[in-house]
């Protein structure tokens, strides 16, 4: 098979550019190809390339394809059943890091720590850092812990529901409590792009018509309760109810509650200190 008669069949689901992107993740990442090397003739591997291929063109997410996704310079394993790190993403573990100055020794908590990408970038930016994963899904912190031992860093990862987390007893534990959570609306399902919406878990994404702010509300709750004095919750959030949970934080009492744009120029990520 050659490198074109691997991209031109994608072009029915991507535009050009994206079908050659897509194709060369695949051979760079799959078969360590570079772009020489993907120029020069034939590719082989035809029969397992033309497996691959059908993957694709059935809408998966090239990600699961490949089994591997590109967050922050390290790469994580993803498969079915486990959230795709996104750059969006990338950009809260920044706001974060740029928000501690040195760091130092402190608490963090991940809440949905899915395939460990936020968990684990925090750990590998502050060594020094106590950081712990929670998820309610086993597949997710089988993949997270994984990922944790192949990047060689000290994530502590729990199941537990994020909807009926375990209050501390004696109050504050964290300095950072953080979360990318479901907030995707049933109702908005449909305008969602297929490879996301047939493919990556529901848990991760979706959340009722009639409370969009669901994790939102509880884990907010118990960041108050669970946070240490001016320790300080960091949240991703849909664009649309970016102003939403900015509101409801500041109703619980959270000080010093901000939002932030993402690269694209859209409210996305949301601040708060405790008292």
């Amino acid at each position: 098979m050659t490198y074109a008669e691997f991209w031109h069949p994608l072009r029915a689901l991507y535009s050009d550019g994206e079908a050659r992107a897509v194709a060369r993740y695949v051979l760079e990442v799959m078969y360590g190809l570079s772009m020489a090397d993907i120029v020069c003739g034939d590719l082989k591997h035809d029969v397992e390339l033309g497996a691959v291929q059908r993957r694709l063109l059935a809408g998966e997410p090239v990600q699961y394809v490949v089994g591997m996704a590109e967050f922050g310079g390290r790469w994580f394993k993803v498969r079915p059943g486990v959230l795709i790190p996104r750059p969006e993403t990338l950009e809260l573990c920044k706001w974060i890091l740029g928000s501690i100055g040195g760091g130092g020794r402190m608490s963090i908590l991940d809440v949905g720590t899915g395939s460990g990408c936020i968990a684990c970038t925090l750990a590998a930016e502050l060594p020094e850092a106590v950081v712990t994963g929670w998820d309610v899904s086993s597949e997710a912190l089988t993949t997270a812990r994984g990922n944790a031992e192949r990047l060689d860093v000290s994530v502590c990862f729990e199941q537990m529901d994020a909807c009926k987390p375990s209050c501390p007893m004696n109050g504050g534990v964290w300095d950072i409590v953080v979360s990318n959570p479901p907030y995707i609306t049933e109702s908005e399902r449909v305008q969602m792009a297929r490879n996301v919406r047939d493919y990556e878990p529901p848990i991760a994404l979706f959340v009722p018509d009639d409370d969009a702010l669901l994790f939102y509300r509880s884990i907010g709750a118990y960041a108050m309760k669970a946070l240490k004095g001016g320790g300080r919750l960091f949240f991703e959030t849909s664009e649309y109810r970016c102003e939403a949970t900015a509101g409801l934080l500041r109703e619980m009492g959270f000080s010093g509650v901000e939002t932030k744009r993402d690269c694209f120029g859209k409210e996305r990520f949301v601040r708060a200190v405790k008292g």
